[in-house]
C-alpha cells in the first residue's frame, strides 16, 4: 500500500487536565516511528493507512487510560494510490 497522511486531533473530556492527555497521545506517536509533523490543532502522519489507523485507535485508549471520560477525535485522511507524503504539501513553505 502506499503511503498516505493521516491527521489526528484528540480532544479528551471529563480530563483533569487535556494538554497532559494530549501530550501522552504525541509521545506515543512520536515513539511509533512514523514520520510526523505536531501542528497547533492537530498532528500529521506519514505511513501506510493500516498503521497510521492502528495509531488513531491507539490514541483513543491513551486518553481513556489518562482519565478520559470522553473521546472526541477529528481524523483526515489523504489517500492516493501513488502514495503522498508531508514533504510534497510543505516543502515550499519551509
Amino acid at each position: 500500500m502506499a503511503l498516505c497522511n493521516v491527521s489526528l486531533q484528540v480532544i479528551p473530556r471529563g480530563t483533569d487536565d487535556i494538554y497532559r492527555t494530549v501530550d501522552k497521545v504525541i509521545e506515543y506517536i512520536m515513539a511509533s516511528g512514523v514520520k510526523y509533523v505536531v501542528g497547533p490543532m492537530e498532528t500529521t502522519m506519514e505511513g501506510e493507512l493500516d498503521e497510521l489507523l492502528e495509531i488513531v485507535k491507539k490514541a483513543q485508549g491513551i486518553c481513556v487510560a489518562d482519565g478520559a471520560e470522553r473521546v472526541l477525535s477529528v481524523v483526515k485522511i489523504d489517500y492516493a494510490p501513488k502514495g503522498v507524503t508531508i514533504d510534497e504539501k510543505t516543502a515550499k513553505y519551509r
